[in-house]
């Protein structure tokens, strides 16, 4: 079976109802990234840290995966695939997408501050001060913020390395590290880009671009290019 690597990103999450930073009246419209989204925010103002991913988690429980989420979940009939995403929700799980790497962390888990391997799904969508690891230490969210490392980047590399295809969608290739994970993609394969907008990257003989928003882009993709006879 062809091993088939998808690097998902807002996009595709926007088309459930999802803000992503670049959103006019998004969540993120009335925070500054530094003051909620970093290490040095959370030493400095931990209750408005939790209270921002407080607001993200409640705002996720009410949204549903798309038919983009759902088709990626069926291509698992047809491929080995594996999801790496820069998403911090979980709509591909939902959708029933069996292999999915979270480059940025999952916003439904917390984590210890002392031990960062001790790691809780969480059951609500609250994160309170006072909610403590077996430790004793502060619970923070589990999200790789800016500043921090993706320790999931390596893992992300080495199934990029055995693609037979690289799917982008929903991705503008703008964020790194993520956005490299294109230059590990084995040479000839194909990559297929699936997005509104072009990608700041010139497009190489391998490289298919679909010019469309997810949930459109992949029923072209399927019909056209990876399922054609279906």
């Amino acid at each position: 079976m062809k091993k088939l690597v998808v690097l998902s990103g807002a996009g595709i999450s926007a088309e459930s109802g999802i803000s992503t930073f670049r959103d006019n009246n998004g969540l993120w419209d009335n925070y500054r990234i530094e003051d909620v989204a970093t290490p040095e925010a959370w030493i400095r103002n931990q209750e408005l840290v939790l209270d921002f991913y407080n607001q993200r988690r409640k705002q996720a429980t009410d949204v549903k995966p798309n038919a983009a989420h759902y088709a990626l979940a069926e291509l698992e009939k047809h491929f080995d695939v594996t999801i790496v995403t820069q998403n911090v929700d979980n709509l591909h799980e939902i959708a029933g997408s069996t292999k999915v790497i979270h480059l940025h962390g999952e916003l439904f888990k917390s984590r210890s501050t002392k031990d960062p391997r001790l790691v809780y799904q969480m059951t609500g969508w609250e994160l309170k001060t006072g909610d403590l690891c077996e430790l004793g230490s502060q619970l923070r969210p589990h999200i790789v913020w800016f500043g921090e490392e993706v320790p999931m980047m390596e893992v992300a590399v080495d199934v990029t390395e055995q693609a037979d295809m690289f799917l982008v969608i929903g991705t503008s290739l703008a964020v790194y590290p993520a956005a490299g994970l294109v230059h590990y993609v084995p040479i000839g394969k194909r990559i297929y880009i699936v997005d509104p907008a072009k990608p700041d990257i010139t497009l190489k003989s391998n490289m298919i671009f679909i010019q469309e928003k997810a949930t459109t882009g992949m029923q072209t993709l399927i019909k056209k290019y990876l399922l054609p006879e279906s």
